[in-house]
């Protein structure tokens, strides 16, 4: 959940580290630091707080051609100077950054005061510089830290330097990103591509549990047992203006208005307009294969979750396989029974996501078969899966998704046509959802519309101090991203619940200080709808609903009424998807909050 970077080549390194870290800074961070390494003196520099504090406490030059940097998002130990890293060894000649957890720190760290080491932190990570320099002093920097890893057991993506050895700079992942930036005499390390792409197009993926040893003209890898591997670079298709806020003021609202292009590159080349199903080559399942599958199964974890569950909404209806998503941090603690003809889809933003990895790792473990849902080409998800979808929604910056989310129903939609035609669905129907999703990036573009709206609302709804978000059937999913959404940013309470179940326990909550956001779709449910509007009147709740149906009843009971532009009713969830993120948006605005790096929160879940 951290920002790792790292440099060495002919030029100064501090300027690249910390412009490195200001583009690792929307994954969330609590505290930075660089080290560098200079005639063989480590310097070292760090803050609790944003980079701009890290920043007024570096010299006007900081020596060093190699150095490594760092932006913590606090495990163990509390944000802090002393627990920001880099994290160093007692004779300052070895240094780390490191993302993950060390789970037997506390064991590690007892041994090594045995033996006389000061601590100064209290974070896992100064356990892996101590324990590194405990091998160094008869080792090389590589076999050192190869010998660190093999006792040291968790997640961990880490880069070191060694004063003695400041040619080097070595690497190591396990569970955790490490890319390899290949340039002109000079290379980069980093956890996210996004440091990377000013410097170089080519970059290298290590794999779980690869070492590697970069200097300033290549790079050489092996595993953890000292096996030589070898690793082709892979071309990185964004520019760097991708990762800028242009004229927005936030990443987040940018995003928002992302959306009608990031669909369109999402459904480009997929559509197939002749036999109305979807062209899918990255699945890597036959048509038998396809014909087999008697269950769906969606795991991910917050927005990804949530987009499965409206996934799994969709595939049961267009595919007529049953269908359903659970929590991917939840699944393989229920030793989950793995079964030949289900099919195990995993939903991530970023391709790291931690909790869902794991999941992944245990279906595999068991030999199921799965697929990938993913936005980064070239992450760990999208390279484990048996195959899948990339969303190619381009970088998302703000913690809180809104294009990803929509590109992930858009990936479910294509995936529902494609294994619905081969089963049930008539080509009728299906050439008919091939012409809505081509005007569905439009469809947005009048949903974005409503900014100015939603703006207006939003000077009344920041004064709540909680809400209430409900929706019926595939509505309901609209509600849990919607309340997801508030709550990130704004820091409102928000709860999400099916219309159905107020009855059954939330209604007691309801009245005039508490509002109820209600996604209300035009479709067969729309009485029933109807008279969840009217059990909340009947309390005195306050309503604003978002909806395509123009039923005179409707209007009658909202006290805001959201109309959004009408489409087919699988695709309707998404369009109601977009006022929700405006309402989060300018509710946090008018709050004053951090919209793209809120507290508490990192954009890539790396740690369990």
């Amino acid at each position: 959940m951290c920002g790792i970077i790292g440099y060495i080549g002919n030029q100064v390194a501090a300027p690249i580290l910390v412009s490195g870290l200001r583009r690792l800074e929307y994954r969330g961070y609590d505290s930075a630091g660089i080290a560098t390494v200079s005639n063989k003196k480590l310097r070292v520099y760090k803050s609790q707080g944003k980079l701009a504090q890290l920043e007024s406490r570096l010299p006007k030059r900081v020596a060093g051609k190699v150095g490594i940097g760092h932006t913590r998002w606090a495990t163990h130990g509390e944000p802090s100077d002393a627990n920001a890293h880099p994290h160093v060894d007692n004779e300052y000649r070895i240094a780390v950054v490191h993302n993950g957890i060390i789970e037997n720190a506390a064991e590690l760290r007892k041994r090594l005061q045995d033996n006389g080491c000061s601590f100064r932190s209290d974070t896992d990570t100064e356990v892996l510089a101590h324990l590194i320099a405990s091998f160094v002093k008869e080792k090389n920097i590589q076999e050192a830290v190869r010998h660190a890893i093999a006792i040291a057991s968790g997640t961990y993506g880490i880069a070191v330097i060694d004063t003695n050895d400041p040619t080097r700079i070595v690497v190591a992942r396990n569970g955790s990103p490490v890319i390899i930036g290949l340039g002109d005499r000079e290379m980069f390390v980093a956890s996210d591509v996004s440091a990377l792409v000013r410097h170089t197009r080519q970059v290298v993926h290590l794999d779980d549990g690869e070492l590697a040893v970069v200097d300033a003209n290549g790079y050489s890898t092996i595993t953890k047992d000292a096996i030589p591997t070898t690793k082709s670079p892979d071309q990185v298709l964004l520019q760097a203006d991708a990762y800028d806020k242009g004229s927005y003021g936030h990443f987040m609202l940018k995003e928002i208005y992302e959306q009608p292009e990031a669909v369109a590159r999402t459904l480009s080349g997929r559509l197939d307009e002749q036999f109305g199903t979807a062209r899918l080559g990255g699945l890597n399942l036959s048509v038998r294969d396809l014909l087999n599958i008697r269950r769906i199964k969606i795991l991910g974890c917050g927005s990804a979750y949530y987009a499965g569950l409206a996934g799994a909404h969709l595939l049961e209806t267009l595919t007529r396989v049953p269908s359903d998503a659970e929590p991917a941090a939840e699944f393989r603690y229920r030793d989950p029974v793995i079964e030949d003809d289900v099919l195990y889809i995993f939903v991530s933003q970023s391709g790291e996501t931690y909790d869902t990895l794991a999941a992944l790792k245990e279906v595999k473990r068991k030999g199921g078969t799965t697929l990938g849902v993913i936005n980064v080409v070239g992450s760990t998800i999208g390279r484990e899966v048996d195959g899948g979808v990339y969303m190619h929604a381009g970088p998302e910056i703000s913690v809180a998704s809104t294009k990803a989310y929509t590109c992930m129903g858009i990936v479910f939609a294509l995936l529902a046509l494609h294994i619905g035609r081969i089963r049930d669905l008539s080509p009728q129907e299906g050439q008919r959802l091939v012409t809505e999703l081509k005007q569905f990036p439009k469809v947005i573009e009048q949903t974005l519309k409503l900014d100015n709206r939603i703006k207006m609302l939003a000077r009344v709804f920041y004064k709540y101090k909680s809400a209430f978000y409900i929706g019926r059937a595939n509505a309901y999913p609209v509600a849990l991203e919607g309340s997801q959404k508030l709550k990130e940013i704004s820091y409102i309470h928000a709860e999400a619940y099916p219309s159905s179940e107020l009855k059954h326990g939330p209604l007691a909550l309801i009245s005039s200080a508490v509002p109820t956001i209600v996604a209300l779709p035009n479709d067969i449910l729309l009485d029933k709808s109807i008279s969840s509007l009217e059990e909340i009147r009947a309390r005195q709740g306050r309503t604003i609903v978002i909806t395509n149906s123009d039923d005179n009843r409707v209007e009658s009971l909202a006290d805001e009424l959201v109309r959004v532009p009408d489409c087919d009713s699988t695709l309707t969830p998404l369009v109601m998807g977009i006022p929700l993120q405006f309402l989060a948006y300018h509710t946090a605005i008018a709050l004053k909050r951090d919209i793209d790096q809120p507290r508490n929160l990192a954009k890539s879940v790396t740690v369990e």
